[in-house]
C-alpha cells in the first residue's frame, strides 16, 4: 500500500468525523457521510468523495458547505494527522451507492420479467 493510500484512509477516518460531529451547517444533511478519499502522489491534493441521501438540491447544499468548511477541515485534518502540508481539498458527490441501489432494482424486474415469462 503506497502512503498516499494510507494518507487517504487516514483522511477518510477524520473528515467523516468532522462532518459528524464538528460542522454545524444547515445546509449539511444528516446522512452524508465520506466513502473514500484519493489523495495524489505528491500529498497535495486530495478529492474527497461524499454520499448523500436526498435529492439533487441537497447534493448542492451539501457542496456548498463542504466547500465553505474546507477550510476548517484541511486544518482539523492536519492537527490529527502530523503531515508537512495538508493535502487541498476537492469535495466532489459520489453517486456510487444509488447507482448500485438503480442497478440491483433492474436485476431484481428483469428476473421477475423472466420468471412471469416461463410460468
Amino acid at each position: 500500500m503506497q502512503r498516499s493510500d494510507r494518507v487517504g484512509d487516514e483522511m477518510r477516518k477524520i473528515i467523516a468525523d468532522l462532518i459528524q460531529n464538528e460542522i454545524k451547517d444547515p445546509r449539511m444533511p444528516a446522512l452524508a457521510s465520506v466513502t473514500e478519499v484519493s489523495v495524489s502522489r505528491d500529498l497535495s491534493h486530495a478529492n474527497v468523495f461524499v454520499s448523500v441521501m436526498g435529492d439533487e438540491a441537497a447534493k448542492a447544499r451539501c457542496l456548498e458547505a463542504l466547500t465553505s468548511a474546507s477550510g476548517f477541515i484541511r486544518r482539523e485534518s492536519g492537527r490529527r494527522i502530523r503531515l508537512r502540508t495538508m493535502p487541498e481539498l476537492h469535495f466532489k458527490i459520489d453517486d456510487s451507492i444509488e447507482r448500485g441501489i438503480r442497478m440491483t432494482r433492474l436485476i431484481d424486474e428483469t428476473l421477475g420479467e423472466k420468471k412471469s415469462h416461463e410460468s
